[in-house]
């Protein structure tokens, strides 16, 4: 039987965009790509957005994604921890992921040691004293009362705004945003810079940004985004001593 060593990271899988018949041949690329890490996985981490939009009701989760909600299941199901991060486009996930598919669900950054080394872990939306107006919008999202609201409209209208909002989000976004920008306008490296001043990181790892960045902080600190599998198809991959930004190849 294989060591399973290795720690996996992936983010910003955007399911559902820009359409069923596109997104089922990412899906497809993803799930296989979780199929081939269970092998050797110790722990796999999907730093959020893995969906275009999800929203729960009471009794009605979004239509699709078994493949991918199908192979989770199995994987946690095996005894392979997998954490579910909340990213802004499935900000709305609450228990329905975690009792189908035993996800453990992080709404928060995450400070975790990992083969002795010290991780900070998060979708990467919203840290730092940037980005004010996303800010007061996730508030609002966050907002209980705002939530019940929002489930109070019937699904076939409310996935409809969510997901015309989503893709006016994304399309201002690709035509702005898809391009490193450099140590010094990249809010979320000058966000770890900051972070590393009040305590030590070895490995900073965000999603969020959908462009994959891996640049040294320091002699002992890495900051990683991740890319995403809408354009990059990539993710990174931890044995206790080495980290790798990849590209997954089929």
């Amino acid at each position: 039987m294989t060591d399973k060593k290795n720690i996996y990271f992936a983010s910003d899988v955007h399911l559902g965009t820009p359409n069923h018949k596109e997104s089922l041949v990412r899906e497809k690329l993803f799930v296989k790509w979780l199929d081939e890490i269970k092998h050797d996985a110790k722990e796999i981490y999907l730093l959020g957005d893995i969906f275009d939009f999800w929203f729960e009701y009471k009794h009605v989760a979004p239509r699709g994604f078994t493949r991918t909600l199908g192979k989770i299941a199995e994987i946690t199901d095996s005894g392979i921890p997998v954490h579910f991060f909340t990213g802004n486009h499935d900000l709305w996930t609450f228990d329905y992921l975690i009792q189908e598919t035993g996800v453990i669900l992080h709404r928060q950054k995450l400070v975790t040691e990992l083969y002795g080394k010290r991780f900070l872990l998060a979708h990467g939306d919203g840290l730092g004293p940037y980005d004010k107006g996303y800010k007061r919008m996730k508030k609002v999202f966050s907002n209980p009362f705002a939530q019940w609201l929002f489930a109070r409209i019937h699904p076939n209208f409310s996935f409809c705004i969510a997901h015309k909002w989503s893709r006016s989000s994304r399309n201002s976004y690709e035509v702005h945003d898809l391009k490193y920008k450099g140590e010094d306008k990249e809010w979320l490296i000058l966000y770890a810079k900051q972070k590393l001043k009040e305590e030590h990181y070895n490995y900073f790892i965000f999603g969020h940004r959908h462009v994959p960045i891996n640049i040294k902080l320091s002699e002992d600190s890495t900051f990683i985004n991740l890319g995403d599998w809408l354009y990059n198809f990539t993710y990174a991959v931890f044995d206790g001593n080495k980290l790798e930004l990849k590209k997954y190849t089929y």
